[in-house]
């Protein structure tokens, strides 16, 4: 097609586009917009509740609520009524003989086995948990996930055996599938809700 026929279709569609200031105008609103959607857009996407029972919980326990965010969001998505097929409960998804061992070892009533679908009572007993590992793993919040999912002692096992060596860049090193996929969703939830919600732990007093 000859260029001269080319400017005879072009031109009328550039005719007709707003003047420069128009279009401007319209390009400052749709940042203008997009600036104030986002957020809640994001917040809409990576919803949070209880978390002043969260807070609270890792201010206790000296854990990292954005990581019992991330392992929640995991879990249930923030349903107090979640139950796995293989008898996990609550919130944060805690096994019968998880809970029996935190009543032993982090001296908890035997009474609170009967609130364990109770947000407050879940998410305390889980942050205990998740403290544990974390003084466990010396920090180590990649092998905490791990941990949570498939149990202290077997990617204890991996680390002393050079399976895996606890770090999120060779995650892909983790032999089960299941573990690998929670550790890598984990950790993606925990940079989101931290970016998110960081502004909370000044609201709650909380100090890393």
């Amino acid at each position: 097609m000859e260029l001269s026929k080319v400017k005879k279709w072009v031109q009328p569609a550039i005719n007709a586009l707003p003047s420069k200031r128009v279009l401007l105008v319209l390009l400052i609103i749709i940042a203008a917009y997009l600036l104030v959607m986002a957020p809640i857009l994001n917040e809409w996407i990576y919803p949070l509740k209880y978390e002043e029972y969260i807070f609270n919980s890792a201010k206790q326990y000296n854990t990292d609520p954005f990581l019992i965010m991330a392992i929640i969001r995991v879990e249930t998505k923030f349903d107090p009524k979640g139950r796995s097929r293989v008898g996990a409960q609550g919130l944060m998804q805690i096994m019968p003989e998880t809970m029996d061992w935190a009543i032993s070892k982090g001296n908890f009533s035997p009474s609170l086995k009967s609130y364990i679908h109770d947000p407050a009572t879940n998410i305390q007993v889980g942050s205990w948990y998740v403290s544990f590992l974390m003084e466990r793993y010396k920090g180590n919040k990649v092998a905490v996930a791990a941990s949570y999912n498939r149990g202290p002692t077997k990617v204890a096992e991996w680390i002393r055996e050079g399976v895996w060596d606890g770090t999120r860049k060779n995650s892909y090193k983790i032999p089960v599938k299941e573990t690998r996929d929670y550790v890598d969703r984990v950790t993606y939830y925990y940079d989101k809700y931290r970016s998110l919600y960081k502004d909370l732990a000044e609201k709650y007093n909380y100090k890393s």
